[in-house]
């Protein structure tokens, strides 16, 4: 046990600091038709009960502020909470909960099983690098959809209209919104238009019953996320869940102080919450059971939903020793899941920063990645200000900060020689220490979608020029050797009608545009065939610092606008020879001098094909590639 002082608190805390080997002592509901056990972690000095349907039971203080309880006899369908001196929650770690969240629910888990679960198999994924990630929400990829049967809930994804597009478009991981039981959605109102991401947690370790048939029924949401999980894992397409153990919905109303107050968050000096989510909290990850509890819970997603992999929101309020006990916790059970997170905080935190999970300390936490703002800002411009365009809008300037910052990204954000990363816009050093920890993007749900940012960036664009720059990034995104990542809907040239922010905008602004799948077949079919390129092609997936040092080569330009390299054979299963690709994003054709070769031509002017566009070229040392475009050619 030890004593722990909160600034500006009157009380003392005392919390457990169980041993790594000690028996798992949160809040637990543990059900066999003969018992159910209940396990609380609570203040020694509380008085802590736990209501079993009509009944409550007193629990015993069994070891530091670990309580227990056993209601005899069959307790299932009943439901229950805790009350610790007056607060009643179903406590931190609830795995069934009624509507709202409001209880526990006793249930057998595996009643809850889809016929086939037992046999349901995470689909292989050798190295990060192999990935395409798809972030999605539920309800902006489904509830616009004419076919779609359940419109905006788990179980749109375990529908042929939908797994069909997401295989034809080739990723192979969804990206899924917060889908753990969230706050600001009220599950009892569905009839009426309601909207949010989910970025604002009540119960971690339940799935969202909004997005379920009925979220009346405890068992339901949990049966319908594992049909959709199954569904995806039969397609080859893994899932990564978004979680977001950075902060609560509120702290007043949340399980985390219901259960145990003061312990779970970080406090200022003057007794007030510490904000670095900027959501007004921020939980305190570094405390022996807020890291026990994430650590448990990641485990609890992979054993149960079979979960591929993870987001965390706002990793950087995260300590770093808590993201390295997670990823080797992960690793044990599977290394190939994935760990990514946003590698920055929404404000200053109450640890330094230099504790803490950001992009600069990703070298401290091998096998997590962090998104490259420093890629995605040099292509449209800096997320600070919409109207401000990158290299896609205006090329000739920050030529220098945007060149080296996209060939930063290009390489990973390793250290390569030819990068000079006094020149990148924000990381002054390299982040990563191999190149799948580096996720590469240009837009993604909290900002505005790429062709909203091009739109507000660059005056007057038309519709011709806002499909050339579109290819063009999303050509810079998955050429790069980091993991690639897109934003669901960007393969049907998706607007929220310039929202920024649109995390309680309407369908209206959220939702996807089914239409333009055939309004504009050309942006599909290109997103489709560079998806296809990199998943053919080991060259643009190297997948190791060393091998990216020895066969990524950028190729001297004269032009601002033009940023050009060579993949040089003798890539391991790699059937093409040298590859190059030339992105240019100036309005006029651009010239580049390239090795002397015969070269295939595969992607240009807006078109990929793998087979060849045209007739092989004579051997030429000069290329010219059209204005706003990309070329890649091969030996």
């Amino acid at each position: 046990m030890k004593r722990l002082a909160f600034a500006g608190m009157a009380a003392l805390i005392l919390a457990c600091e169980p041993d790594r080997n000690t028996e798992f002592c949160f809040d637990e509901m543990t059900y066999s038709p003969s018992e159910t056990v209940f396990k609380l972690f609570a203040p020694a000095d509380a008085e802590c009960f736990v209501v079993v349907g009509d009944d409550t039971l007193r629990m015993s203080l069994r070891s530091d502020s670990i309580w227990t309880a056993t209601a005899q006899g069959d307790q299932k369908g009943k439901t229950y909470v805790f009350l610790v001196n007056g607060q009643v929650s179903p406590g931190v770690f609830a795995k069934a909960v009624t509507v709202n969240g409001e209880k526990g629910a006793i249930i057998d888990l595996r009643d809850t099983d889809p016929e086939g679960w037992s046999d349901d198999v995470r689909p292989v994924v050798e190295n990060p690098a192999d990935l395409v990630v798809y972030e999605m929400h539920h309800r902006d990829f489904s509830i616009n959809r004419p076919d779609a049967q359940y419109k905006g809930k788990f179980l749109a994804l375990t529908e042929p209209w939908a797994i069909d597009h997401l295989t034809q478009l080739g990723i192979n991981a969804v990206h899924i919104l917060p889908s753990y039981d969230y706050g600001s959605v009220d599950e009892k109102r569905l009839d009426e238009p309601q909207y949010n991401w989910g970025y604002d947690p009540v119960n971690y370790n339940v799935p969202e019953g909004s997005y379920s048939t009925d979220p009346n029924e405890p068992a339901t949401r949990i049966r319908e996320f594992k049909q959709m999980v199954q569904a995806l894992h039969k397609a080859g397409i893994r899932v990564i869940l978004d979680v977001v153990y950075n902060h609560t919905y509120d702290i007043e109303h949340s399980n985390f102080q219901r259960t145990y107050p003061g312990y779970y968050y970080r406090w200022n000096e003057d007794g007030s919450a510490s904000n670095g989510s900027g959501c007004g909290n921020e939980t305190a990850s570094e405390q022996p059971m807020m890291r026990r509890f994430m650590v448990e819970s990641v485990k609890y997603w992979i054993s149960e939903y079979h979960i591929d992999g993870f987001r965390f929101d706002l990793m950087g309020v995260h300590d770093i020793e808590t993201m390295n006990q997670i990823r080797r916790s992960v690793s044990q059970i599977d290394p190939t899941i994935f760990i990514y997170g946003e590698g920055w905080s929404a404000g200053p935190c109450a640890l330094p920063n230099e504790q803490l999970g950001m992009k600069a300390n990703i070298p401290q936490m091998p096998g997590i990645a962090a998104f490259s703002d420093d890629l995605r800002d040099a292509l449209r411009g800096p997320f600070s200000d919409d109207t401000e365009p990158g290299w896609l809008g205006s090329p000739k300037a920050n030529a220098a900060i945007n060149s080296a910052s996209l060939k930063a990204g290009i390489a990973g954000m390793i250290a390569h020689p030819q990068v000079d990363y006094s020149q990148v816009n924000y990381s002054k050093e390299p982040y990563a220490l191999e190149p799948t920890q580096m996720m590469a993007y240009v837009s993604c749900h909290d900002d505005m979608c790429l062709t909203d940012r091009l739109r507000a960036s660059i005056p007057g664009i038309g519709e011709d020029e806002l499909i050339r720059l579109d290819l063009l990034a999303q050509t810079a995104v998955f050429t790069s050797q980091g993991v690639p990542f897109m934003l669901s809907g960007e393969e049907l040239l998706r607007t929220k009608l310039g929202v920024h922010n649109s995390f309680e905008s309407p369908d209206s602004i959220n939702q996807l545009d089914w239409t333009n799948k055939t309004r504009y077949p050309q942006v599909f079919d290109y997103y489709k065939n560079l998806i296809a390129l990199r998943k053919h092609h080991p060259a643009f997936r190297l997948g190791s610092a060393e091998r990216v040092r020895q066969h990524l080569e950028f190729l001297p330009t004269t032009d601002d606008g033009v940023v050009a390299y060579r993949l040089k054979g003798g890539v391991p299963n790699e059937k093409w020879g040298d590859i190059i690709v030339v992105l240019n994003a100036n309005r006029q054709p651009a010239k580049v001098s390239v090795p002397q070769a015969a070269y295939t031509i595969v992607a240009a002017d807006g078109v990929i094909n793998e087979q060849g566009i045209g007739e092989p070229t004579q051997p030429v040392d000069e290329v010219t590639v059209s204005p706003q475009s990309a070329l890649i050619i091969h030996e």
